[in-house]
């Protein structure tokens, strides 16, 4: 009998490999702005900086200024932290400010009239802008403004349109119906017709905010003139509890914390800490994988399939009972993240799943994500968002800025875990990770893709930990989720659908799970190497070669002189 034949990942994209930095992101014109700052000297620090401002121009569906996020980073001397930007409910907050819709766990988070979804009252304090102006405080090298310019400049020379931003704004223009934002229309309907693939988008705008940004930093939003203009214009919404205020803007304070340390198979795992999953439960899904020789199982073995599924279920009946912020919410992270915990967690794989609780909230799968490292030993992997495709989708008017619809993740009942409160911060899935071996980087990874986000990122790393896969391979390999009802196969795995049925699953096949993860591998001879996934407009550039060698000069040659 002849064994089957082992199963291979088509790729679609090529991995660089570089020494002196590598810049990872979700469109190409962001990972040159990242290439630029490194290659006039700037570190990792400046290039996520300059890189992460040029998306908010050319990813404006997934990011932006008035949105949240966070960044991880390592330092040369082998310290990590994790800048927390995330969104943070506004000083008027009031937890009975939505009126819900109905209990049922499909429409449990929604409220009438999508007010915390779409328009002027989904808006939560915004903490990306100044995230990115506290890591350039701490650890960048160039002058702030200088990692403007690559945002300015597209912004107001334009961009062409891919069909991954055409097909954002085909599915919110179908979301928002009949109550499209003038200024808005204004930008992505020119003319009444949405921008297609090819067409070029001009944010004027937009590039004169980004120059009052260049100027004043921060401070241009968080209590400057575009400050002003975002808090007159949630003024002319509905419920004036929902709005913001410019003491909610000067009064947010990024903050700087300590990430998570979980360990696999002879591998530091770093994750930030609640009210962010990742760092707790990506260790947690990790030591219970250990306990299996998941090497000896076939990439596509049904049974390895069914096990990846029910340890996520597992792991997020955890995630929906402690996730929120830990200022409001207790979070036991070190009982999360034993091993003797993950020896009780499998005792319980097969006991039947729960409805999801009401607990478990929601998030947006729409954000963007950057991994970028330099050669003296700087990392940073950072994800950001403005939650929903385009946010709150409208445009704040003569900025062209696209404020976020946060309030959206907040629970519109009083007295729950994720009930509105001022000052909480909203919870997130997001995973920027980076994993060390001895104290020295071996990868650094993160996504988009909301709730799929923490479970995809561990598949990458099994992917290269326990199936040996290169880099690229990793990146694009099929994935699979489950949070406690379906199992969600990627295309590469429908055809195993009967089979995984037969073993107690209810398939659901989808086109993907998660977004574009982008990933940097550290290798020992001191080269990186990067990669993207087919998942969204992922590009990777390297910083190869260097200043000329020490002593070289030129002799000059009098032109009427004779070489003889």
């Amino acid at each position: 009998m002849t064994a089957a034949a082992p199963f291979q990942v088509q790729t679609t994209k090529f991995p660089v490999r570089a020494r002196g930095g590598i810049v990872t992101a979700n469109h190409p014109l962001g990972a040159a702005a990242g290439a630029e700052m490194l290659a006039a000297g700037g570190n990792a620090v400046d290039a996520a900086v300059a890189t992460l401002l040029t998306l908010t121009v050319v990813e404006p569906m997934m990011v932006g200024i008035c949105g949240g996020g966070l960044a991880h980073v390592r330092l040369p001397d082998g310290t990590h932290e994790v800048i927390d930007g995330l969104s943070a409910a506004g000083e008027r907050a009031d937890p009975a400010m939505f009126t819900p819709v109905s209990d049922h766990p499909a429409r449990y988070m929604e409220a009438e009239g999508r007010l915390n979804d779409i328009g002027r009252a989904a808006v939560a304090v915004p903490g990306s802008l100044a995230a990115w102006a506290m890591m350039h405080d701490r650890h960048g090298r160039l002058p702030f403004a200088d990692l403007v310019q690559p945002a300015i400049r597209h912004a107001r020379g334009g961009f062409k349109v891919t069909h991954y931003l055409a097909g954002a704004l085909h599915d919110s223009l179908a979301y928002m119906g009949d109550a499209i934002d003038p200024a808005f229309a204004a930008i992505f309907l020119p003319g009444g017709k949405p921008l297609a693939p090819g067409d070029v988008l001009i944010q004027e705008d937009y590039a004169r905010s980004l120059e009052a940004i260049a100027a004043a930093g921060a401070a241009a939003l968080h209590g400057g003139r575009l400050g002003q203009a975002l808090v007159d214009t949630l003024a002319e919404g509905p419920l004036p509890a929902a709005r913001l205020t410019l003491a909610d803007l000067e009064g947010y304070a990024p903050q700087v914390l300590a990430p998570i340390r979980g360990h696999y198979r002879g591998l530091d795992v770093y994750g930030p800490p609640p009210p962010a999953s990742s760092g707790v439960h990506v260790p947690q899904m990790l030591n219970m994988l250990a306990q299996y020789d998941l090497s000896a199982m076939a990439y596509d073995a049904p049974e390895r399939l069914h096990l990846l599924g029910q340890v996520m279920r597992r792991t997020f009946r955890d995630r929906n009972r402690y996730s929120g912020d830990p200022r409001f919410v207790d979070v036991p992270v070190e009982r999360l993240i034993s091993e003797g915990y993950a020896l009780e967690c499998l005792a319980e794989l097969d006991a039947e799943d729960p409805l999801m609780p009401e607990r478990a909230g929601r998030e947006s799968t729409d954000t963007t994500h950057v991994t970028i490292a330099d050669g003296s030993g700087m990392i940073v992997s950072a994800t950001f968002t403005i939650n929903g495709l385009f946010g709150a989708k409208f445009v704040v008017p003569g900025t062209g800025i696209i404020p976020n619809n946060y309030n959206w993740n907040f629970d519109p009942r009083p007295g729950k875990a994720l009930s509105v409160v001022p000052g909480k911060r909203v919870p997130t899935s997001m995973a920027p990770l980076i994993l060390t071996r001895d104290d020295r980087p071996v990868l650094a990874l993160g996504l988009p893709g909301a709730t799929r986000i923490f479970p995809s990122a561990m598949q990458a790393i099994l992917n290269i930990v326990d199936h040996g896969m290169d880099l690229q391979t990793a990146v694009e390999a099929p994935r699979v989720w489950s949070q406690g009802q379906e199992l969600e196969l990627e295309p590469a795995f429908h055809a195993l659908a009967p089979r995984l049925e037969a073993l107690g699953n209810t398939v659901k096949l989808v086109r993907h799970i998660g977004g574009g993860l982008n990933a940097i591998r550290f290798h020992p001879d001191g080269t990186m190497e990067g990669a993207c996934c087919w998942r969204a407009d992922g590009t990777v550039l390297g910083l190869g070669g260097g200043r000329a060698a020490e002593g070289v000069r030129f002799a000059i040659t009098a032109p009427d002189s004779d070489p003889d």
